[in-house]
């Protein structure tokens, strides 16, 4: 069965597959598939780039969203605290936050076992390096998106959940959260088109993304043009993509609203 399943999926292979891009559209040449070209390495940059983008996402606005209702908390420290992770994060160049979750953390790990007596290396994953300072700067951004649409919704939607019965808990889901995904949305489609193209950083630090994979190819083909090129191509398409798809979710978002 698992054979069965790799072939149907290399047969689904958008760049190397039968019907690929790559397939078309290489030929012999340098970006053709297999021994002969770099398609294969580009097309694994490809996905290494959108697996990385979609795995920040949801983690991104998951510390966004509570640092947004940190920001609007009742309690000083909370709000205080929220500033303060919004500022630096926001103020940081995101490539210094990447070298210092990077680095930062592997010494800091590395010195917490030594301390228990554990002496040998430890390296920490370029993609979850990568998944944690991404998720972190987008957070701090999408926390500001969140809270001017937790503002932009009216004190009396919460009264209403009160006079209904509603826990706080409930009332969030059901009457707060549908509304501000729909006033958030503007802002965090342009921060996912901003995420999607914060992902080349993670190319210095080994991640084979579509950076790394184009610049390893330039480098050994001489070609450094024609694959730069195509990297900047391939972040147009993927931007093209991603905005025809969000489009159609702000429509979808947008469904209820009384026609004017």
């Amino acid at each position: 069965m698992s054979g069965w399943l790799s072939a149907l999926f290399d047969s689904l292979d958008p760049f190397c597959g039968p019907v690929g891009i790559f397939t078309w559209l290489g030929g012999t040449g340098l970006i053709s598939c297999g021994d002969s070209g770099w398609g294969d390495e580009i097309a694994f940059g490809v996905k290494v780039t959108i697996s990385l983008a979609l795995a920040t996402l949801p983690v991104g606005l998951l510390i966004g969203f509570l640092i947004a209702l940190a920001a609007q908390s009742e309690e000083k420290l909370l709000r205080l605290a929220a500033g303060i992770y919004t500022t630096i994060f926001r103020g940081l160049p995101e490539l210094l936050t990447l070298f210092i979750v990077y680095y930062g953390a592997q010494m800091l790990i590395q010195s917490v076992l030594a301390f228990f007596g554990y002496d040998g290396r430890v390296e920490i994953n370029a993609f979850v390096a990568g998944l944690v300072a991404l998720a972190v700067v987008f957070s701090s951004y999408s926390s500001e998106v969140l809270l001017s649409a937790f503002r932009a919704i009216p004190r009396g939607q919460y009264e209403a959940g009160d006079a209904l019965g509603l826990r706080r808990g409930k009332t969030m889901l059901l009457i707060v959260l549908p509304q501000l995904i729909r006033i958030a949305l503007p802002g965090m489609t342009n921060l996912w088109l901003i995420l999607l193209k914060d992902t080349s950083y993670v190319s210095v630090i080994g991640l084979a993304d579509i950076v790394r994979q184009t610049g390893v190819a330039a480098r050994v083909s001489k070609e450094a043009f024609f694959f730069y090129f195509l990297a900047c191509m391939l972040y147009l398409v993927l931007a093209m993509i991603s905005s025809f798809g969000l489009g159609f979710i702000e429509r979808w978002a947008k469904r209820s609203e009384v026609s004017r």
